[in-house]
């Protein structure tokens, strides 16, 4: 279902059943010529497209803004959009607070840029984490009061924990390949591992007639192939459908 789509009475059961809400965490940032300035993003929104046809879901729009960096190169002509990651938390923050306030408490978004670095953290995972964390805190402390965690009524705050109750698991973010996946099929930046995700993903948006012999991390996408493409693939959607059923 997309959040956009649904009526109200949808979304009330959605709710009540703590449906997982799902969104993509992306960038516009250059690939070399041979990809299009959206892969970051785009792997992941068809990742979840695929995901939607074999399981319930509330899919939110995509959050495609986040904070590219110029490392890879200047955006004169390259396409490259980098907000600040002061401004993802600020934004994240206010869309975090709609959302817990709509009814959502399944909330998982789902981020492919730089997330090699993901446990160390890198701008735009480390803005909407701490977003996270500040808004739920925030929300609690409306709803329940100041010391609410300290109260009588909050003894069996662990047991909660172990029941799968904890609300600082409200809103996760998690990285488009997990640890696993990402051991088998190394993150580069445009190289084989990231063409041959377009391949699979969204094949439109790579055409190796462009690719150019000028960038040193583009020069492996010459071996990105189907059979390589469709095996992480294969990989990262088995990841997903696990964290989001807890399966």
């Amino acid at each position: 279902m997309r959040f956009e789509l649904m009526f109200p009475d949808q979304l009330r059961q959605a709710i009540d059943k703590n449906v997982p809400a799902v969104m993509a965490i992306g960038v516009m940032e250059y690939h070399s010529e041979h990809c299009c300035v959206g892969v970051d993003t785009l792997v992941v929104t068809r990742a979840l497209d695929i995901l939607e046809k074999e399981m319930e879901m509330v899919i939110l729009p995509p959050f495609v803004y986040g904070t590219a960096s110029y490392a890879v190169a200047p955006p004169e002509k390259k396409g490259t959009i980098s907000i600040s990651s002061h401004t993802v938390y600020l934004y994240a923050k206010e869309l975090f607070m709609n959302l817990l306030r709509v009814g959502l408490r399944n909330i998982h978004l789902f981020i492919h840029h730089q997330s090699e670095n993901f446990t160390l953290g890198m701008p735009t995972d480390l803005a909407l984490k701490l977003a996270a964390k500040e808004t739920i805190f925030e929300f609690l402390e409306k709803e329940r009061g100041e010391g609410w965690w300290g109260s009588e009524k909050m003894q069996d705050y662990y047991k909660q924990h172990e029941k799968g109750s904890d609300p600082f698991s409200w809103i996760q973010i998690h990285p488009f390949m997990d640890e696993l996946t990402q051991k088998q099929f190394p993150i580069d930046h445009a190289g084989k591992q990231e063409t041959s995700l377009m391949m699979a993903f969204c094949p439109e948006g790579v055409d190796m007639k462009r690719h150019s012999k000028e960038h040193w991390f583009a020069q492996s996408a010459k071996d990105a192939n189907v059979e390589y493409a469709n095996a992480v693939k294969k990989m990262i959607l088995n990841s997903i459908k696990q964290i989001l059923t807890g399966k």
